[in-house]
Protein backbone atom coordinates (compact mmCIF):
# COMPACT_ATOMS: atom_id res chain seq x y z
CA UNK A 1 0.00 0.00 0.00
CA UNK A 2 1.17 3.70 -0.73
CA UNK A 3 2.24 5.99 1.70
CA UNK A 4 -0.56 8.29 2.80
CA UNK A 5 0.21 11.85 4.44
CA UNK A 6 -2.68 13.84 4.87
CA UNK A 7 -2.17 17.38 6.86
CA UNK A 8 -4.99 18.62 9.09
CA UNK A 9 -5.93 21.34 11.56
CA UNK A 10 -8.35 20.70 14.21
CA UNK A 11 -11.62 21.63 13.81
CA UNK A 12 -11.56 21.22 10.10
CA UNK A 13 -14.45 19.53 9.06
CA UNK A 14 -13.16 18.92 4.99
CA UNK A 15 -10.11 16.95 7.25
CA UNK A 16 -12.75 15.02 8.67
CA UNK A 17 -14.08 13.88 5.38
CA UNK A 18 -11.16 13.29 4.15
CA UNK A 19 -9.68 11.07 6.60
CA UNK A 20 -13.36 9.21 6.89
CA UNK A 21 -13.19 8.90 3.14
CA UNK A 22 -10.00 6.70 3.49
CA UNK A 23 -10.82 4.94 6.48
CA UNK A 24 -13.22 3.41 4.48
CA UNK A 25 -10.84 2.40 2.14
CA UNK A 26 -8.82 0.82 4.63
CA UNK A 27 -6.55 2.70 3.99
CA UNK A 28 -3.65 4.00 6.85
CA UNK A 29 -2.38 7.28 6.39
CA UNK A 30 -0.07 9.69 8.59
CA UNK A 31 -1.82 12.54 9.83
CA UNK A 32 0.23 16.14 10.28
CA UNK A 33 -1.32 18.54 12.18
CA UNK A 34 0.01 21.77 10.95
CA UNK A 35 -2.26 23.77 13.58
CA UNK A 36 0.97 24.68 15.75
CA UNK A 37 3.49 24.43 13.64
CA UNK A 38 4.83 26.74 11.42
CA UNK A 39 7.91 24.35 9.86
CA UNK A 40 5.12 21.40 9.58
CA UNK A 41 2.62 24.45 7.76
CA UNK A 42 5.70 25.62 5.51
CA UNK A 43 6.54 22.09 4.53
CA UNK A 44 2.94 21.57 3.74
CA UNK A 45 3.22 24.91 1.37
CA UNK A 46 6.56 23.73 -0.38
CA UNK A 47 5.28 20.34 -1.30
CA UNK A 48 1.80 21.43 -2.10
CA UNK A 49 3.12 24.16 -4.73
CA UNK A 50 2.16 26.69 -2.25
CA UNK A 51 -1.52 25.71 -1.35
CA UNK A 52 -2.23 27.13 2.36
CA UNK A 53 -5.96 25.12 3.04
CA UNK A 54 -6.35 22.07 4.64
CA UNK A 55 -6.21 19.19 3.99
CA UNK A 56 -3.56 18.75 1.25
CA UNK A 57 -3.14 14.96 1.22
CA UNK A 58 -0.29 13.24 -1.01
CA UNK A 59 -0.17 9.97 -1.87
CA UNK A 60 3.39 8.58 -2.50
CA UNK A 61 4.86 11.59 -4.10
CA UNK A 62 1.40 12.31 -5.58
CA UNK A 63 -0.23 15.87 -4.82
CA UNK A 64 -3.35 14.44 -4.64
CA UNK A 65 -5.12 18.16 -3.64
CA UNK A 66 -7.34 18.74 -0.76
CA UNK A 67 -10.72 17.05 0.53
CA UNK A 68 -12.99 17.95 -2.74
CA UNK A 69 -10.45 16.61 -5.15
CA UNK A 70 -10.30 13.25 -2.68
CA UNK A 71 -13.61 12.74 -3.36
CA UNK A 72 -13.45 14.07 -7.32
CA UNK A 73 -10.92 10.48 -7.72
CA UNK A 74 -13.06 8.25 -6.23
CA UNK A 75 -16.33 9.35 -8.02
CA UNK A 76 -14.29 9.06 -11.15
CA UNK A 77 -12.87 5.57 -9.88
CA UNK A 78 -9.02 6.62 -10.15
CA UNK A 79 -8.56 6.55 -6.07
CA UNK A 80 -9.08 2.45 -5.59
CA UNK A 81 -5.72 2.18 -8.22
CA UNK A 82 -3.80 4.84 -6.18
CA UNK A 83 -4.14 3.09 -3.20
CA UNK A 84 -3.56 -0.14 -4.37
CA UNK A 85 -0.34 0.71 -5.96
Amino acid sequence: MPKITIYTTMLCPYCVMAKRLLKQKGAEYEEINIGMSSTKRAEMQERAGGRHTVPQIFIDEIHVGGCDELYALDKDGRLDPLLAA
